[in-house]
């Protein structure tokens, strides 16, 4: 089922490919494999932009709204390496077509959006710029992602009004036409949408834990409808915080439509969220998205959760029924002591749910946490059990590597991507 969204964005581009290089192909191979290779990068801007409006009815065709931003980004690297190579194979038209002055001016336009995308493309590809230590602001890479939409308009400009064969078949024109549309439809639905998603939420209380910040909201009129395990993008305009930022919904659904965050300061926006937002104050909430869900067919389960990683698995605890029969393990590693925030609600979780085990491994006193200290704490085999992990990719990475080290390699991992972009 996860595969069914990679696999429909791929074969858009595929199509756009061989269409492109059939209905050229009268026209020399040159010129066949220049048009396929610029119907190919035209197909994957579309699909990304498509994706970016984050589609809910799209999102179990490829387990959750962290995997689909996955697809958006290679979608992304697809377009710039079909883009230089189409650059590089330019068709050359001018004895098969009639010159008009539009179709001039469309090469012009192709090549500053050819210019304008590559820098805008490459930029999306780094949270850190390589070898010199900086990392990329969260807002500044937005605003500047933003531009993507622009400049693919006037890649659609190119596709249009650009020169052709009067000879051509219009099934390449016509699907390319689809996806010129509707990769601008999806750009200007992303710039109106989110005024129409947001809920609004008023801030009933915040506190302070170590570098944890956690944050209790009550709906200012409709409830949001979730499930334990889903996360939310929060927003505080008024509080001069209003790039939307995706945490997970740290606790069960609660019958006054409540929402609690845990957020750890990872980086300026997150940092300011105690000084910024006071008690009464209104927050936008859109959401709720992800496939992270707690899965009851599973009778032997460990949850590893690394850090602020501790959130799905903290609404998934205060889920949990009496009746259920799994056998839980929850291993939750955090730097120091002030960091488990959570800790006396895990506690009044096990109590209430026997077979859910809470260990909470602090780094600072006991070490780091390996592969090795997780099975010692796990009380059946982990060969037999499927592990769930939120946290840091290079604990998991680690942990994994252990794990098989050992030969308790567990049936399966299910995990989401800890970063979107």
């Amino acid at each position: 089922m996860y595969l069914t969204g990679p696999a429909l964005a791929l074969f858009a581009v595929l199509a756009a490919i061989v269409m492109g290089a059939q209905t050229y192909a009268p026209f020399g191979s040159e010129n066949a494999l220049g048009i396929a290779l610029g119907a190919g990068s035209t197909a994957a801007m579309s699909m990304a932009l498509i994706l970016s409006t984050r589609p809910k009815l799209l999102e179990p065709l490829f387990g959750g709204l962290d995997r689909m931003y996955q697809v958006h980004k290679w979608l992304g690297i697809a377009a710039l390496a079909l883009m230089l190579a189409h650059n590089s194979y330019e068709p050359d038209l001018e004895h098969f077509v009639r010159e008009t002055r539009l179709g001039h001016r469309a090469e012009d336009v192709g090549e500053w959006a050819f210019n304008g995308l590559i820098g805008l493309i490459l930029l999306s590809w780094f949270k850190r710029i390589p070898l010199l230590r900086l990392e990329l602001p969260w807002a500044w890479w937005r605003f500047t992602h933003r531009f993507t939409g622009a400049l693919f308009a006037l890649v659609v400009f190119h596709v249009l009004a650009i020169d052709t064969p009067a000879d051509t078949t219009g099934a390449l024109h016509l699907y390319l036409n689809v996806l010129c549309f509707a990769g601008i439809f999806a750009w200007l639905f992303t710039l109106v949408a989110p005024k129409f998603r947001r809920r609004s939420f008023v801030l009933d209380d915040i506190s302070r834990h170590g570098s944890i910040t956690e944050l209790r909201l009550q709906p200012e009129n409709r409830p949001m409808q979730w499930q334990p395990g889903q996360f939310a993008f929060v927003s505080a305009a008024g509080a001069g915080m209003g790039e939307p930022h995706p945490f997970t919904i740290a606790g069960a659904p609660e019958r006054d439509g409540s929402l609690r965050f845990g957020i750890k300061a990872l980086g300026r926006w997150t940092a300011q969220l105690p000084d910024y937002l006071q008690p009464g104050q209104r927050l936008q909430v859109e959401g709720p998205y992800g496939r992270f869900v707690f899965r009851k067919r599973i009778k032997q389960q460990v949850w590893l959760a690394g850090g602020i990683g501790i959130t799905p698995f903290l609404a998934w605890a205060e889920a949990l029924q009496e009746r259920n029969d799994q056998h839980i393990v929850l291993v939750w590693t955090v730097a120091c002591r002030d960091e488990a925030f959570a800790a006396e609600r895990l506690a009044a979780c096990a109590a209430r749910y026997p077979q859910l085990e809470v260990h909470i491994v602090v780094s600072a006193e006991e070490g780091r946490l390996t592969a090795q200290k997780l099975v010692a704490r796990v009380p059946f085999s982990m060969r037999e059990a499927e592990l769930f992990y939120c946290g840091p990719e290079g604990l998991r990475k680690a942990i994994e590597k252990g794990l098989k080290a050992m030969g308790q390699s567990p049936k399966r991992i299910h995990y989401e991507e800890f970063e979107l972009r």
